[in-house]
């Protein structure tokens, strides 16, 4: 049974990010589940730090945009989910290749979300993990 209540495709989520921080950084939306959603981020010249490294703030760029796409298709038509907190701990460094985020529900409510979402390398070892808390904004 899905969790979503808007209809949701990778390709929606590729064209809402179409020239924003996501298409910049060369994030692409992966795969859309019953209750979860995945994209990934290069580890390339646009997302490493000075020492080589993946950025850790393109780390939680990557968990953010996952966690708030996610709450805004798993809210009704019409409503906004806005960030309220997100906390990322940085497991394992990323020097090249991809890095993979998915984004799972712990807590879907009527004005609230909260999403945790791991992010792994290409050989699958955890490289961060990340909880978002949502509010969930009715119309006006």
């Amino acid at each position: 049974m899905t969790i979503w209540k808007q209809a949701i495709s990778v390709q929606t989520l590729t064209a809402i990010s179409a020239n924003t921080a996501v298409s910049h950084l060369g994030m692409e939306f992966l795969e859309v589940g019953d209750d979860f959603i995945s994209a990934r981020v290069p580890v390339d010249e646009r997302t490493r730090q000075p020492y080589g490294l993946l950025h850790g703030g393109v780390s939680v760029v990557l968990a953010e945009t996952l966690g708030s796409c996610a709450a805004v298709f798993a809210s009704p038509e019409g409503y906004r989910a806005v960030g309220l907190d997100i906390n990322a701990n940085h497991i394992r460094a990323a020097t090249s290749g991809w890095v993979t985020g998915v984004a799972k529900p712990v807590h879907v409510g009527r004005t609230t979300q909260v999403w945790q979402i791991d992010l792994r390398n290409e050989a699958g070892e955890l490289t961060c993990v990340s909880r978002i808390t949502m509010a969930i904004l009715a119309p006006k």
